[in-house]
């Protein structure tokens, strides 16, 4: 397994198009790939419901795990997600 620490920017964290896209690259995983607060239980990163129900929110840091062929690829992935500030609303 691996896995890394990431602190999101996402001005909206891990709800609505964020967390939409973080579900999709996971879901193309071929192992498990969890999500969790730090200190808390991880879920299953592949369920959107499992990643909207972890509620966490700009500037929080959170554990990304990924096991399998690739893990590393897609834990880039899953952090640049994460780590790229949403553009302001007009």
């Amino acid at each position: 397994m691996t896995q890394r620490n990431v602190k999101i920017e996402s001005r909206v964290g891990l709800h609505a198009r964020p967390a939409a896209l973080f579900v999709q690259a996971a879901a193309r995983a071929d192992g498990d790939v969890t999500v969790a607060k730090r200190g808390g239980d991880p879920v299953n990163a592949k369920s959107i419901l499992s990643v909207l129900g972890l509620d966490a929110r700009h500037g929080e840091e959170i554990v990304i795990a990924a096991e399998g062929d690739g893990a590393e690829t897609l834990l880039d992935e899953l952090e640049a997600l994460l780590s790229e500030p949403e553009p302001e609303q007009a």
